[in-house]
C-alpha cells in the first residue's frame, strides 16, 4: 500500500543502505513465537507489524490489515516505508533509517494514508526498536535480536476534530468568512520568501474597507439586523473576490478584521491597477441597497488600497500602510477607495515624530520668536512689530509655526507653549522699554488659541506673567483668530472681557475670512482688526493698464477693504493690514485710511537684537509696537 505522496528515494532501496554485517535483526516468516506473545500479538486491537533489519514486513496483525483494507498475510514481504509513507519527505525518511540503523529510538509522525478500496485515512504511525530478549518477539525465535514494531493508529477522527474546531477558530461567526487570525496566517504566508521566489510575481495587495455609518445601522435598527446586513455585505464581496480570481493566483482572500472593517488579500498581484480595479468592483457591488426582511439599507465603503513587492515586507508593515490609506478615503470624504501615496505617508511620519517631541521640546528650550514689524501707515513709523514662533527641530531645521501649531493644539501641548510665548514675549517687551526709555514704550501682540482659553487659566497666567515682567497691561494685546471669537459664549466671552478690563487689548486676527458676524462684533471687548492678507494682495496692481497680460486688478477687493475699514472706525476699532508687500499696496491703504500695515514691504521677521537696532535709529515721534503670537508667517 502506498501513501498520497512520493519521498526523494524509492522505499526499494533501503535494503542495501543496511549491511550484512548489521546482523539478521529480526525472523523470517514462517517462524513462530511463544503462543501466548504470538496471540497477543495477533488480537492486539492496535495495528501493529514487524519489520526486519532490511525494511520488510516480517508479519503484520489481522488490526493492520483492517485498518488498511487488505489480508494481512499478504503483508508479509512488502516495503515498510511505502505501506505507511515514511518516504515521502526527506525529514521522515531519514529518521526512519536511523532508528532502523539503531541510532535513533524512535519515529513517530502523522501521515494520510489510502486504503485498498481508495478511502484515505488519517494515522498516526511509530516505529522503534524490539527488545533483543528471546522472549519479547512476537514473531521470532529465542535467539535472535528482535527487528523494529511498527504501529499504526487510526487518528481520522481526531483529525477531523481538529480540522472542525480549526474552522470554528479561524472564520468569523456572523459572515462565515476567515477571520483576522487566519487572515494574517495567509498573509505572513505570502510574505515567505519560498512563496514568491518558485515563479510568482513577488507582489502582494490588500484592499482594505471599512462600513461608512454602520454604526448609525446598529444604533437605529438593532445589532440582530447589523449583523444581517454585515453577513449581506460578505456575500457581495465574496462574488467580487471569485469574479476577480486570476488564472494563477486564484480569488482574493476576503476576510472580516472586526466590527464593519473587510479586507480582500490578493496574493502574487500583478500591479495596482489589478487593485485599483477591485477596489472599484467593491465599491460598485455595495452601492445596490440591501433588502433584509422589511428594510431597504443602504450603505457606502471607504478602501485603502496597498500594493507593493513582497520583499522587504512585514505583514505589520503592509496593514500599517492599508490603515492609513483607509484613513486618507474616510478623510477625503468616504464612499471611495485611495491609493497609498508614500510622499503623503511620508508627512504622516513626520507629523508624528513632531507630536511626539512636542513637550519634550518645550523642556529642552528648542523654541525661539523672531519679530516683524508693523508700521504706521500714515507717518512710515514702527508702530510694532510681529513676533513668530519657530522651533529649532534637531532633525528637521528650523519649523515655522503652521508645521506644528496644530499638532499642539490637538495634543493639549498648546497650553505649556503658549505660556512659554506669553512670558518669552513679555520679557523681550519690558527689555525694549528699558533699553529705550526715550521712546514710547511698545507693545507686544500674543496669539492665543481657542484651548488655552478652555484648558487653562489665562486671566491668571496673563496677570502673572505681567506681575513677573512689570509689562503695563496697556502694552500686551492677546490675538484670536476670527472663528474663534465670532460666536464666543460662556466661558471664552467671559475670559475675554476679563482681560480687557485688567487693560489687554483684544485682537482678532485674519478677519474677513471666517463668520464676519459683524452684528456680534460690536458686542465683544475687541479694539483691534487684523484684516487677512488674502485682501491686500487684491491690491497688487495700481491700474488696469500696469497689469501684465493675464492679469486684472480686481476693485472690488479695495470696495470691500475700505468698508470694513469704516466700519472698524466706526466701530472705535483700529485696522491692521496684513501682508503688505509692495510700496502700490501701502500707498492705496493708506488711502482708504487703514491704521496699521505688517509685510515683507517693511521687514521680514528677525531677532529680537534687529528691532532692537531699529529701534535704536527712530527718532522722537509717536508710539511704536511689538507684536509676539504663533500665527502664520
Amino acid at each position: 500500500m502506498n501513501g498520497t505522496s512520493e519521498g526523494p528515494a524509492s522505499a526499494t532501496e533501503l535494503g542495501p543502505t543496511v549491511t550484512d554485517s548489521d546482523g539478521d535483526l529480526a525472523p523470517r516468516a514462517g517462524r513462530t513465537g511463544p503462543p501466548t506473545y504470538r496471540s497477543v500479538f495477533t488480537t492486539a486491537p492496535l495495528a501493529m507489524a514487524v519489520v526486519d533489519a532490511e525494511g520488510l514486513v516480517v508479519s503484520a496483525n489481522d488490526t493492520l490489515g483492517t485498518l488498511l483494507g487488505t489480508d494481512p498475510a499478504a503483508l508479509a514481504g512488502s516495503v515498510a516505508a511505502d505501506l505507511v509513507d515514511l518516504a515521502s519527505d526527506a525529514g521522515t525518511w531519514h529518521a526512519y533509517r536511523e532508528v532502523l540503523r539503531g541510532h535513533r529510538p524512535r519515529l513517530r509522525c502523522t501521515r494520510r494514508l489510502k486504503r485498498a478500496d481508495g478511502h484515505s485515512l488519517w494515522a498516526q504511525v511509530t516505529v522503534e526498536p524490539l527488545a533483543d530478549s528471546g522472549e519479547s518477539g512476537a514473531s521470532g525465535d529465542g535467539d535472535t535480536p528482535g527487528g523494529l514494531l511498527l504501529s499504526v493508529a487510526d487518528v481520522s477522527a481526531r483529525r477531523e476534530l481538529q480540522a472542525r474546531l480549526r474552522h470554528l477558530q479561524m472564520h468569523d461567526p456572523v459572515t462565515r468568512l476567515p477571520n483576522r487570525a487566519l487572515f494574517f496566517e495567509r498573509l505572513t504566508a505570502a510574505l515567505e520568501a519560498e512563496s514568491y521566489e518558485n515563479g510568482g510575481t513577488g507582489r502582494i495587495g490588500v484592499c482594505y474597507l471599512d462600513l461608512d455609518g454602520f454604526k448609525a445601522v446598529n444604533d437605529t435598527h438593532g445589532h440582530r439586523v447589523g449583523d444581517r446586513l454585515l453577513a449581506a455585505v460578505a456575500e457581495r464581496l465574496t462574488r467580487c473576490a471569485e469574479e476577480a480570481a486570476h488564472p494563477r493566483s486564484g480569488a482574493p482572500l476576503v476576510a472580516r478584521l472586526g466590527g464593519d472593517e473587510f479586507a480582500l488579500l490578493v496574493e502574487d498581484s500583478t500591479g495596482t491597477d489589478q487593485l485599483a480595479d477591485l477596489a472599484g468592483a467593491v465599491l460598485a457591488a455595495l452601492q445596490p441597497p440591501f433588502e433584509l426582511s422589511d428594510r431597504r439599507l443602504s450603505v457606502t465603503a471607504s478602501v485603502g488600497v496597498v500594493e507593493r513587492h513582497t520583499a522587504g515586507t512585514t505583514p505589520t508593515a503592509l496593514m500599517q500602510a492599508a490603515d492609513t490609506t483607509l484613513y486618507w478615503a474616510k478623510a477625503d470624504g468616504r464612499a471611495r477607495w485611495t491609493l497609498f501615496d508614500p510622499e503623503r505617508n511620508a508627512t504622516r511620519m513626520t507629523r508624528q515624530a513632531l507630536a511626539a517631541t512636542l513637550r519634550p521640546a518645550i523642556e529642552r528650550g528648542e523654541f525661539a520668536l523672531e519679530y516683524q514689524p508693523l508700521v504706521g501707515m500714515a507717518d512710515g513709523r514702527v508702530r510694532g512689530v510681529e513676533a513668530l514662533i519657530r522651533w529649532n527641530h534637531p532633525q528637521f531645521g528650523v519649523l515655522a509655526p503652521n508645521r506644528f501649531i496644530a499638532l499642539a493644539e490637538e495634543d493639549g501641548s498648546i497650553v505649556p507653549l503658549g505660556r512659554w510665548i506669553l512670558r518669552t514675549a513679555c520679557h523681550q517687551a519690558r527689555r525694549w522699554q528699558l533699553a529705550h526709555p526715550d521712546e514710547p514704550p511698545i507693545f507686544v501682540s500674543v496669539n492665543v488659541a481657542v484651548r488655552q482659553v478652555w484648558d487653562s487659566d489665562l486671566v491668571a497666567d496673563v496677570a502673572r506673567t505681567l506681575e513677573e515682567t512689570g509689562l503695563a497691561p496697556h502694552l500686551l494685546q492677546l490675538e484670536l483668530t476670527e472663528s474663534a471669537v465670532m460666536g464666543s459664549a460662556g466661558r471664552p466671552l467671559q475670559v475675554l472681557k476679563a482681560l480687557s478690563e485688567m487693560g489687554v487689548h483684544i485682537a482678532i486676527d485674519d478677519f474677513g475670512t471666517g463668520y464676519s458676524n459683524l452684528a456680534y462684533l460690536s458686542r465683544l471687548p475687541v479694539s483691534v482688526l487684523k484684516l487677512d492678507g488674502a485682501f491686500v494682495r487684491g491690491f497688487q496692481y495700481a491700474a488696469v493698464s500696469d497689469t501684465e497680460p493675464g492679469e486684472v486688478a480686481n476693485p472690488a477687493d479695495e470696495v470691500i477693504v475700505e468698508a470694513m475699514v469704516q466700519l472698524a472706525h466706526r466701530l472705535g476699532l483700529t485696522v491692521t493690514a496684513e501682508c503688505v508687500e509692495t510700496s502700490d499696496q501701502a500707498s492705496r491703504l493708506r488711502r482708504i485710511g487703514c491704521d496699521t500695515g505688517q509685510g515683507w514691504l517693511y521687514s521680514r521677521p528677525v531677532a529680537p537684537d534687529r528691532i532692537s537696532a531699529l529701534l535704536g535709529h527712530a527718532g522722537p515721534g509717536g508710539p511704536a509696537g511689538v507684536q509676539a503670537g504663533v500665527g502664520n508667517p
